[in-house]
């Protein structure tokens, strides 16, 4: 029997978690769904992440409220992906903050990517009609930006890390208390997505370079919280470890001449013992393999996923 397509039956709710990491600084966790975040400065806040749609932002909004009743300021988007961004409006924020690829992708598959996300996960598109259109970045940077958060609270310093989940990926670095923001370049026991990924970066300078704050709590893109430099690196190897999997098992089949089917099916057989418990595993496998044999045929920035295209890939590998 077919598997159901992508997260098209995943329609039960997930249990969400407000922490409160450090004196103003918050996370929100929801058993494998999108994390997001906030960050108080003096008299401002920071929010990290959109979800899906206004509808679903302001109920985080809401939570949220029951902390703080500071202005939205910033509004810090890690990566494009329709599912992390067009929520944006519930947000009302003076400053809407990405790295300049994150502005190139919305531009050239920003309406693409939003047909395909709907279409893989249904749910987290919560009153899908409050969506006023593509969110666009106000202010865009290359390699740091710096946000004076006031008073004795020190900085939040937004930093690229190199080409990973995405080409724009960035993470927040909350500096006082050691508190990584770092979107989906770690996932803690979350399945990764990893369809227009450049693996080879991620997997090697990228996560290094998100290893090297040395952070003391680290909220990945999925999964829950992880506190403790101990826990921290765990995660971070363990969103390596995955890539290093699907990079070793996809090229060894492309170097013989294999075939796609035969590259998902050794890489479904090596991840599967250990991660293949973990949240949308079998949701993201299939584009994720087609991504790492993009690689291998040369194709170094990533096809654009289709609603159509979506589909072709599902019904090829994931039977």
């Amino acid at each position: 029997m077919a598997k159901p397509f992508a997260s098209s039956a995943d329609l039960g709710e997930k249990t969400r978690t407000l922490e409160v990491l450090a004196d103003g600084v918050y996370a929100l966790t929801a058993e494998g769904d999108p994390n997001i975040g906030a960050i108080e400065g003096e008299d401002f806040l920071v929010c990290f992440e959109a979800l899906a749609t206004p509808a679903a932002a302001k109920g985080w909004l809401d939570e949220l409220r029951t902390h703080t009743a500071k202005p939205v300021k910033y509004l810090v988007l890690s990566h494009y992906h329709a599912v992390r961004v067009l929520g944006a409006a519930a947000y009302d924020a003076e400053i809407i903050v990405a790295h300049e690829n994150t502005k190139r992708l919305i531009d050239e598959r920003g309406q693409e990517d939003w047909d395909s996300e709907y279409g893989r996960m249904p749910r987290l598109f919560a009153h899908p009609e409050t969506i006023p259109g593509l969110t666009h970045p106000t202010e865009t940077f290359s390699d740091t930006y710096r946000i004076a958060l006031g008073g004795d609270r020190g900085d939040l310093v937004l930093a690229y890390c190199g080409r990973g989940h995405t080409a724009g990926d960035i993470v927040a670095w909350v500096e006082k208390p050691r508190i990584l923001f770092a979107g989906d370049l770690v996932e803690a026991e979350a399945a990764l997505y990893t369809g227009d990924a450049f693996h080879h970066d991620w997997s090697g300078a990228t996560l290094d370079a998100v290893k090297a704050f040395e952070a003391e709590a680290l909220i990945g893109g999925r999964g829950g919280v992880t506190h403790g430099r101990e826990q921290v690196d765990a995660a971070i190897e363990q969103t390596r470890d995955f890539i290093a999997i699907m990079l070793r098992e996809v090229g060894a089949v492309h170097e013989r001449g294999g075939t796609l089917k035969e590259a998902f099916e050794a890489t479904h057989a090596a991840l599967a013992p250990t991660y293949g418990h973990w949240p949308i595993f079998e949701h993201c496998l299939p584009f994720d393999v087609q991504r790492v044999w993009d690689e291998y045929e040369g194709i170094d920035w990533p096809r654009i996923w289709t609603a159509e295209r979506d589909r072709e890939v599902w019904d090829q590998l994931q039977d």
